[in-house]
């Protein structure tokens, strides 16, 4: 494969990375977890967290510069405001009344990863209002093209059709939109028709009811999600890579990496996303867009904290990928 496209696309595009329900991640790094046990940590890591965040992390690494859109509250909710513009990550927030919440990922010395994840903080109507005032609003600024990527949980108070919702304003204000949702979220959100849906296998089991064991498998799910509203959509497969398929296409495109001994998993989704985004901007084939987000969600798993992804991994690992077309 190439190496990663020029960034000249970067003032044509604007990139809106969308969190409804964002988070501050710690990380407790440890010898063994014993459950039931008192355990130590011998290092502990803050940062940024929720999906969207690791999605606009990872689109810097790209050379993009990504528009945080989220709610935020508490010393939490300034926690992540702070955190991310020290990344140059711009932000949209809006507050609410109810402290961000906190996601804990225990990463041991196997490599194995635990993850507690907080269920968020309780959103009130008119604060819920408010965020779909601020999001329509944010694309009025840009005259470029523009590309809104929403991803993760729903918290508690706002709608199960919240997605949809937001998908019909992005299409509105002439938007692309790219979707990482699950559950109740998911299956109302197709039904938008949003522009491309990224979902890992077993969220697309659920949605599909099609039982995944292998890239074919999942190619027969991947169209169903078609079937269901999608424009395209790929599902990621972990260390079998992504299978994606296009309306209108005869066959799905299989994409994967050589294997590699991860730091942790956790992210690789969202630096998968970031990547479909980047190559939509850059527009690249569908098969060199699989190819590019494959290499992020493998970059990924090397970096030092969740969407950290190196520009140089993303270059060296897209060189290798492989590309297998599936009917």
């Amino acid at each position: 494969m190439d190496n990663l496209p020029a960034d000249s696309h970067r003032s044509a595009h604007a990139f809106f990375c969308v969190s409804l329900n964002p988070a501050i991640d710690i990380r407790l790094t440890l010898d063994e977890l014993v459950p039931g046990r008192v355990n130590r940590a011998s290092a502990v890591q803050r940062a940024p967290g929720g999906k969207a965040a690791h999605v606009a992390m990872a689109l810097k690494a790209l050379s993009a510069a990504p528009i945080w859109i989220g709610f935020s509250g508490g010393a939490t909710g300034n926690e992540l405001l702070a955190g991310l513009r020290s990344l140059e990550i711009d932000t949209l927030p809006v507050p609410i009344a109810q402290s961000t919440r906190v996601n804990l990922e225990i990463l041991d010395a196997r490599g194995e990863v635990t993850e507690i994840l907080e269920p968020g903080a309780a959103v009130t109507e008119s604060e819920w209002s408010e965020f779909q005032r601020v999001f329509a609003n944010a694309f009025q600024r840009e005259s470029s093209k523009k590309i809104v990527l929403i991803s993760g949980s729903l918290p508690l108070g706002v709608p199960a059709e919240a997605y949809d919702k937001l998908v019909s304003l992005a299409h509105t204000a002439d938007c692309l939109v790219f979707v990482d949702s699950s559950g109740l979220a998911l299956s109302k959100v197709l039904a938008a028709g949003p522009d491309f849906v990224k979902i890992n296998r077993e969220e697309a089991e659920l949605a599909t009811k099609v039982t995944i064991h292998d890239p074919s498998s999942a190619t027969q799910a991947a169209r169903k999600l078609l079937d269901f509203g999608a424009n395209s959509a790929a599902i990621s497969l972990g260390e079998r890579g992504l299978v994606g398929v296009r309306k209108g296409d005869r066959l799905g495109v299989h994409a994967w990496t050589s294997p590699l001994v991860p730091k942790s998993t956790v992210g690789c989704g969202d630096a998968a996303l970031a990547g479909f985004a980047f190559a939509a901007a850059a527009e690249l084939s569908f098969e060199q867009s699989l190819a590019l987000a494959a290499a992020c969600g493998a970059a990924n798993c090397l970096a030092a904290l969740p969407g950290r992804i190196m520009h140089d991994d993303i270059s060296r690992i897209k060189r290798d990928v492989h590309i297998e077309r599936l009917e």
